[in-house]
C-alpha cells in the first residue's frame, strides 16, 4: 500500500505532462491549417465592406473586374447618365457633324431644365466647347439639354441615339435613358420630360461607358479634372462654377476644405444625385500606368460616395498590377509551325500578331493563366501564303478575379510561302507514294 501511494503523484504528473503537450501540439496544427494561412490560400485579399447599395471596380486598359458589389442591378445614376451625353457630344465633333467653335442658342426648354446649373437663359447664345465643359464640370443640366437639341435636333431624338449607343456598347438589356441629364422624369422635369420612364442602368453598365470615353476620348480627361472654370472660357466677367468631384488630384493645391479629399492620380468623371439615386459617383485615377474606373451607387452622403470610392481605389492599386501575359511577333513553346498544302516549304513558322497584358494580383505566378491554341483546318491552309496571314488564334484564359476573363489574339504566319510548282507537286506526290508503299511493308515484317 506505501508503494502505491507513493507513485501516485508521479503518474497524475506523466498524465499532465502528456495532456499539455497534446493541447499545444493540437493547437500548432491548427494554427497551420486554419485562420489566416487558410483563408489566404483562398484568397489573398481582404475583404472590402462598401457601404453603397452597388459598386464596381475595373482596370480601363483589359476591362477586367477587379471587384463587384451587386454590380448587375439596374438603378437611377442620376447625373452620371451624362456620361452618355458626353459620349454623343464627342463622338458627332470627331466625325466632324459639329465644332468644338459652333455657337448653340439656348431654347426655352433647356433654360427651364432644373437642378444643378441653371445658368442659362433663353436666348443666348455659347459655344459647344463652353457648354460641354459647364456640363462635364459643373453638371449643368440646362447644358445637357442645349447640346443634345444641337446635336440631334430635338432632345427627345437625342434620347433615341442614347439608348442606341448603349446597345452598341453591349450594355445589358435594362438599362434606359429616359433624358439627357438623368433627373426623374416623374418627380423632377415633369412637362419637360422628353419621353416617358426613368433612367435606369447598373454599375457594371456605366462602367462600360466610363470605360469607352476614357479609350475612345481622352482628350475629356483634361476637362473632367478642372477643379474651377468660367462660364465662357476665357472670360473671367463671367461666372465661375467648381467641379462637384472633390478627389480631383487638382484640388491638392488649392488648400481649401477638399484639398484633403483629392486623390493621387484621379482625374474624372462625373459625380450625380437625386433623392431617389442617392449619391453616386464614377472615378477614375491612373497610378505608374495602371488606369482604373470605378462607380458607386446610392451611397448616403456627398462625402460618402468619395470614401468608398478610395477604399475600391486603394483596394485595386494595392493588390494588382499588368503583367504581359504574352508578346507581340513571339513563337508559341508548344507549337513552332503548322503545315502548309501546295507550297514550296512544307510547313509556316507561326507567331502572335500582337501582345497580350492581364491584371492580376501583385506577386502572382502565371500558372493561373490558361492558353488554348486553335490552328485553322489543312484545307484552309494552301499556299500560297503571306506573312502575316491569320493561320490561327491563341485564347488567354484567367478566372482568378470576380468575373471570368477570356481574349484571344491572332496567330499569323512568319514568313511567306510560295505555292510550288506542279511539277515539285508531281515529284512530291510519286515520293510520297513510294515512301507510304515502303512503310506499308515494313508494317508487313
Amino acid at each position: 500500500m506505501g508503494e502505491v501511494t507513493h507513485l501516485k503523484p508521479l503518474v497524475l504528473k506523466k498524465i499532465g505532462i502528456y495532456l499539455c503537450l497534446s493541447l499545444m501540439l493540437n493547437l500548432f496544427v491548427i494554427s497551420m491549417f486554419s485562420g489566416p494561412a487558410s483563408y489566404a490560400a483562398e484568397n489573398t485579399q481582404p475583404p472590402l465592406n462598401i457601404s453603397a447599395k452597388s459598386s464596381i471596380l475595373i482596370e480601363a486598359s483589359t476591362g477586367q473586374v477587379l471587384y463587384q458589389k451587386n454590380a448587375s442591378e439596374p438603378l437611377p445614376p442620376a447625373s452620371m447618365a451624362k456620361m452618355m451625353t458626353e459620349y454623343l457630344v464627342l463622338e458627332s465633333i470627331k466625325e466632324g457633324k459639329i465644332q468644338w467653335d459652333d455657337s448653340v442658342n439656348i431654347s426655352e426648354k433647356s433654360a427651364a431644365i432644373p437642378g444643378s446649373g441653371a445658368l442659362l437663359a433663353q436666348g443666348e447664345t455659347y459655344t459647344v466647347e463652353d457648354l460641354f465643359r459647364y456640363m462635364a464640370i459643373y453638371s449643368g443640366n440646362d447644358g445637357a439639354v442645349a447640346l443634345a437639341e444641337y446635336v440631334a435636333g430635338s432632345e427627345e431624338n437625342f434620347v433615341n441615339m442614347m439608348n442606341e449607343k448603349a446597345k452598341q456598347m453591349g450594355m445589358s438589356d435594362t438599362a434606359f435613358f429616359a433624358n439627357a441629364t438623368g433627373l426623374s422624369n416623374k418627380d423632377d422635369l415633369k412637362e419637360l420630360a422628353p419621353t416617358t420612364g426613368e433612367t435606369i442602368i447598373s454599375a457594371e453598365d456605366l462602367a462600360k461607358l466610363a470605360r469607352r470615353i476614357v479609350l475612345d476620348f481622352p482628350e475629356t480627361l483634361a476637362v473632367s479634372s478642372t477643379p474651377t472654370a468660367y462660364l465662357r472660357k476665357g472670360d473671367n466677367s463671367t461666372h465661375q462654377f467648381e467641379n462637384w468631384n472633390w478627389m480631383l488630384e487638382g484640388w491638392k493645391e488649392y488648400n481649401n476644405n477638399f484639398s484633403n479629399i483629392a486623390y493621387e492620380g484621379l482625374d474624372g468623371l462625373k459625380t450625380g444625385s437625386t433623392t431617389e439615386a442617392g449619391y453616386c459617383f464614377t472615378g477614375t485615377a491612373e497610378r505608374d500606368g495602371i488606369r482604373l474606373i470605378s462607380v458607386v451607387l446610392n451611397t448616403d452622403s456627398r462625402l460618402a460616395r468619395f470614401e468608398e470610392t478610395r477604399k475600391l481605389l486603394d483596394y485595386g492599386f494595392n493588390n494588382f498590377e499588368i503583367k504581359t501575359v504574352v508578346a507581340a511577333k513571339s513563337e508559341l513553346d508548344d507549337i513552332k509551325a503548322v503545315p502548309v498544302k501546295k507550297g514550296i516549304e512544307l510547313e509556316v513558322g507561326i507567331q502572335t500578331e500582337t501582345g497580350m497584358e492581364l491584371v492580376v494580383e501583385k506577386g502572382e505566378s502565371m500558372e493561373n493563366v490558361l492558353f488554348e491554341t486553335t490552328i485553322l483546318p489543312e484545307e484552309d491552309l494552301i499556299a500560297p501564303i503571306q506573312q502575316g496571314d491569320v493561320v490561327g488564334t491563341l485564347k488567354v484564359k484567367y478566372d482568378k478575379l470576380p468575373q471570368p476573363f477570356e481574349a484571344s489574339i491572332n496567330l499569323i504566319a512568319a514568313e511567306d510561302v510560295e505555292k510550288a510548282s506542279w511539277f515539285r507537286l508531281l515529284l512530291r506526290a510519286i515520293k510520297d507514294f513510294f515512301v507510304d508503299i515502303f512503310e506499308g511493308i515494313k508494317g508487313i515484317f
